[in-house]
């Protein structure tokens, strides 16, 4: 199993569609979504190439395709747009190696196991591996509104074990494995 896993476009056609290269490009057999899809939120500036309309219609040809869960900008009129399912806090895939559990991570962490995977958006900072209570934790930060001190937009490729992290020009940047 492969999946491209990204969070917070906000809404920016320009990130999207740069996202969507990776994803043909990785030949990736899922893009799971970690919430904040369509609006910039409040507290957000306007992201470049704001056009919440081109992101739905760059997503919604996929959406057998797209795992995601929602985030705290997401909303019910957003569903309406899209032709695939946000409506979830919290989502859970299993290759048989791992149990990998998303949400965006504005919400309470769900139970989960020791050897568990939890994979969060919400702060647009990425994170790698940081073990909390016996599973470990990470974010792919944000692909349209990054707030690491590098700017980094990016997205996590996972196949067989392992996690990396990796830039919109495939430039890996850090890595974990389980």
């Amino acid at each position: 199993m492969k999946l491209l896993i990204t969070s917070d476009i906000h809404g920016s056609s320009k990130w999207c569609e740069e996202l969507l290269e990776c994803f043909a490009r990785e030949k990736a057999e899922r893009l799971v979504l970690l919430g904040d899809i369509l609006y910039h939120g409040p507290r957000n500036p306007l992201p470049e190439g704001y056009a919440p309309a081109k992101v739905y219609e760059m997503l919604n040809p996929l959406a057998d395709k797209i795992i995601a869960v929602r985030g705290n900008c997401d909303s019910e009129v957003d569903q309406m747009v899209l032709s695939f399912n946000i409506s979830s806090d919290y989502a859970a895939i299993s290759d048989g190696r791992v149990v990998i559990t998303l949400s965006h991570g504005h919400r309470a962490v769900p139970p989960l196991k020791k050897g568990d995977v939890y994979i969060t958006g919400h702060t647009h900072v990425p994170l790698n591996a940081v073990e909390e209570g016996g599973y470990l934790h990470l974010n792919p930060g944000s692909v349209a509104l990054p707030k690491d001190e590098k700017n980094t937009r990016g997205y996590i490729l996972y196949e067989d074990g392992v996690f990396l992290f990796k830039t919109l020009d495939g430039k890996i940047y850090d890595s974990a494995e389980i």
